[in-house]
């Protein structure tokens, strides 16, 4: 889909502004470096903190946005005595979720490798303050553009470190009975249309297939019909955003008078997560040639302006016919330490 929503509307997810904490990153950096320090380097290092650390804070407004998040709080890794490193590693977040009876400790990583590998003594170390905390470990994995959530005890040693294929990760994933992910399906032939007035002939150019006709043209009319080719009346927001999560395959149809770009789904489109479709979200928020800058997210209220409650979202797509599948993905054994309703 190639059109954007209006300007006037676009939360922009990433600004120049003097962050709201800059007093606090400033004071981080200047008792890290001194405060006799190059006014470059200052500058440079405010500049780092600010940008943070995309994979966590991406992961922690993942949570924040799948809504079955209570806290979330990254935790401070410099310990003391110096000694403790030697034993203990501190791990990146302490969560608790409205789905468990306990919090839980997340370590996040992130690889393209279709292998994630924890070398022994890391992996003990982490173990470690799990322990003297009783509370149990995950590992939050990104690989390429898709997250799972994993108990460590899942790692199994190879010859010398402690490893996972992306298959058995995503198997054992605990996102939707955890954090509130879901999976879904946009129904083949849903999709939206746009219907374009030809007002003027601006040149034809003939080539090896034919000829291109350019024209000047108006815009005359929005629709958005189900997987049963029905016209959807009066779509909803969440309607309309839903498709802009879907990557909906382009058509033209080609009259006298008019030129029609339809964008819809087709049968081979597999299926997508909340958690992807949220980048999706933020991409049409987000000014063209700007990043998302996610520790900027992680401080806001709304992560994004067009859908608060996702799965809601999902079950109106259901009733509208856009969506075809809903589904929550379960791994085979639930841990203990999910609620019984869960």
């Amino acid at each position: 889909m190639h059109f954007r929503i209006a300007s006037s509307e676009i939360d922009h997810t990433m600004t120049k502004k003097t962050p709201k904490d800059a007093d606090r990153l400033i004071q981080e950096v200047m008792a890290e470096i001194g405060w006799d320090a190059d006014p470059a380097d200052i500058a440079e290092q405010v500049r780092r903190l600010d940008i943070g650390l995309p994979v966590e804070d991406e992961f922690a407004v993942v949570c924040a946005w799948l809504g079955k998040c209570l806290l979330l709080h990254k935790l401070d890794q410099v310990q003391s005595p110096v000694a403790s490193r030697e034993m203990f590693q501190v791990p990146d977040f302490l969560g608790q979720f409205s789905t468990a009876v306990t919090p839980v400790l997340i370590e996040v990583k992130s690889s393209t490798s279709r292998t994630l590998s924890f070398r022994p003594d890391y992996l003990e170390k982490l173990q470690n303050y799990a322990r003297l905390l009783k509370l149990p470990l995950l590992i939050a994995w990104k690989h390429h553009s898709a997250w799972t959530l994993f108990d460590a005890q899942q790692l199994v040693k190879a010859k010398k470190n402690f490893n996972i294929g992306f298959g058995k990760a995503f198997q054992h994933t605990l996102l939707c009975s955890l954090v509130g992910d879901v999976a879904y399906r946009i129904g083949a032939g849903a999709g939206v249309h746009l219907t374009f007035r030809k007002e003027k002939l601006v040149e034809t150019v003939n080539n090896d297939d034919g000829f291109t006709e350019t024209w000047m043209m108006r815009f005359e009319q929005f629709r958005c019909t189900d997987y049963n080719g029905h016209l959807i009346v009066d779509p909803e927001n969440e309607i309309q955003s839903l498709f802009q999560t879907w990557d909906l395959k382009e058509t033209q149809e080609h009259s006298p008078t008019h030129i029609v770009n339809s964008f819809v789904a087709h049968e081979d489109d597999g299926i997508q997560f909340a958690h992807t479709a949220l980048v999706k979200l933020l991409a049409w928020e987000t000014l063209d040639g700007e990043t998302t800058n996610w520790r900027h997210l992680a401080r806001k209220e709304r992560v994004v302006r067009s859908i608060d409650n996702f799965r809601d979202a999902l079950k109106l797509g259901l009733k509208r016919k856009v969506v075809f599948h809903i589904l929550d993905i379960q791994p085979p054994e639930m841990p203990g330490f999910l609620s019984a309703k869960e």
